[in-house]
């Protein structure tokens, strides 16, 4: 058994920084928190945060009318998302209680709510019994764990045999880098309540050992980097500004550390410090 983490961090997190993801992220069309994804068919921001959840959708090969797992679901907008795409029956989970109070409201407001429902836990410690659903699906929440490798364990745990996991994560190049380039990630990391990224290697060989095969992992960083170089472009023109803010205590060390985040995340990404991955496996 993992042992529990404090979560404190993550709901600090969420909470103090819910009107920057609410008036410079989310879309109408879509309640998503992540990264977009650009291909032939994205044409602008909404249609990138649905078309990262159609590519991993497409990887992970999901049935009509599947029972799935959203672990760390944000305020719904992925469980919302695969309950309109594929009739199918939802959980999502975060350990933050104002997120599971808006996605709730969200869902109500889609129509879904008879499909989604959702609950605060921690996706390290389920409550559900085991072989409990055919997908885990999990978009940039891992990083949020200490023990990366207990979250594989749980998964297994409630998937049944056959069923299918997939993941979008930030991962690192090397383990560990130089000092400069662990201070330039880490700056990120802090700044966005992640203790740590792990590599690719750490990724597929924790779920080797959960009792996953079929491990898959692409790279999809270049897909991903017009979302990234968005959420760039927006934290330096806000940089000037936020520091003002955070001087007259306005903005919490929290709210700062969000907009220090997004600048330091593009710029490790430039200096080939981590990739986007997304990562597929089957239950044993």
């Amino acid at each position: 058994m993992a042992a529990a983490q404090d979560l404190r961090p993550i709901r600090q997190y969420y909470d103090a920084t819910w009107h920057d993801y609410r008036w410079l992220w989310l879309n109408p069309s879509n309640y998503a928190i992540h990264f977009g994804y650009w291909d032939d068919r994205t044409r602008n921001h909404a249609d990138a945060l649905n078309r990262l959840n159609a590519a991993l959708a497409a990887r992970i090969g999901i049935m009509r009318g599947a029972r799935i797992l959203d672990a760390g679901c944000g305020v719904g907008g992925g469980a919302i998302w695969l309950a309109q795409t594929f009739a199918a029956d939802v959980v999502g989970i975060t350990p933050v209680p104002s997120q599971v109070e808006r996605a709730r409201r969200f869902g109500l407001q889609r129509g879904v709510s008879n499909r989604v429902r959702f609950a605060q836990q921690d996706y390290l410690h389920t409550s559900f019994p085991d072989a409990s659903f055919d997908v885990i699906w999990a978009v940039e929440s891992i990083c949020h764990a200490v023990d990366k490798a207990a979250f594989y364990r749980e998964a297994r745990r409630v998937l049944r045999p056959g069923g299918r996991m997939g993941i979008v994560e930030y991962m690192r190049t090397a383990r560990p880098l130089t000092s400069a380039g662990e201070a330039l990630l880490h700056s990120w990391l802090f700044g966005w309540a992640i203790p740590d990224i792990a590599t690719a290697a750490e990724h597929r060989d924790w779920a080797a050992a959960s009792g996953f095969g079929e491990v898959s992992l692409i790279d999809i960083t270049s897909q991903v980097r017009p979302s990234l170089k968005r959420l760039h472009w927006m934290a330096s023109i806000a940089w000037p500004a936020a520091v003002m803010l955070r001087a007259l205590r306005v903005r919490s060390v929290t709210q700062h550390g969000n907009v220090r985040g997004a600048r330091d995340q593009f710029r490790a990404l430039r200096r080939g410090l981590w990739f986007d991955a997304m990562l597929t496996a089957t239950a044993a």
